[in-house]
This record gives C-alpha cells, structure tokens and sequence, in this order.
C-alpha cells in the first residue's frame, strides 16, 4: 500500500508538475481541433472516445503528487497556497466540464494550467529547501 507521508522528495517534482500541468493545456487546446470537425456535436458538446476524458484524471493525479511533493519543500509559504490554489481551481473546472453543473468557458481551464507551470517552475529556482529548517519558515 502506497503511504505518501512517506514518499521521499525529488526535486524533479517540480519539474514533474510543470511537465503534467503542460500536457494538460496541450490535451485541452488540441482536444476541440482533435474531434470537432471529425465527430460533430452531442447534446451541445464535441463527442470524443471515452479514454479521452480520464486523461484529464490521470493529469489531476499526477498534479496532486507533483504538488504535495513541491510544496513540502518549498521555502515559501505563498508558493504553497499558490501551488494548490491552482491545482484546486483545475480540479474544480475539470470536475464540473465532467459532470456538468454550470456552464463555463471551456478556455477558463487554461488560467490554472498555466499558473501550475508558472508556480512549479518559480518554486524550482527560487524556493527550494536544502534541509527541514527552511521548510518552516514563514515567508
């Protein structure tokens, strides 16, 4: 059984974010292109095979530990919050393109995608730690 308190840092996790969050906003801008003018429309939205949607799933999942890992060493609290603020709003849009639930513009998915890669690749350069003191610091 898999225990992610346990799971040792990489620093490649931001880097591993950064990539993540990148396919995503590829997987979104291509997928109208992809299957629009090759499929037409069901019930007002482009139809698609079904695996195409969990790629988005397998995205959140990779972006979920990506974060959890980046934020446990990252010198700076605001990267924190601003890493899961991000990952959450993906979430959020993701969740409710798939259920439905309010209407949305489909490019409002880009705005976390791109401030995933942003915050992953800022805390990269500028808020690593070296050892645990500096994970418990305030700035």
């Amino acid at each position: 059984m898999l225990n992610i308190t346990t799971l040792k840092f990489s620093p490649k996790s931001n880097y591993v974010g950064a990539i993540s969050s990148l396919l995503c906003l590829i997987h979104c801008v291509a997928t109208p292109f992809l299957f629009a003018a090759h499929t037409g429309h069901v019930k007002g939205h482009h139809s698609h095979p079904e695996w195409w949607g969990f790629i988005d799933i397998l995205f959140l999942i990779i972006s979920f530990f990506a974060v959890l890992q980046s934020t446990r060493h990252s010198s700076k609290q605001w990267i924190r919050y601003a890493l899961w603020t991000s990952w959450t709003a993906l979430t959020v849009i993701i969740l409710n393109e798939k259920l439905g639930l309010l209407h949305l513009q489909e490019e409002l998915i880009y705005l976390p995608s791109l401030a995933l890669i942003v915050f992953h690749l800022y805390n990269r350069k500028y808020c690593q730690c070296n050892g645990e003191e500096c994970c418990t610091s305030k700035d």
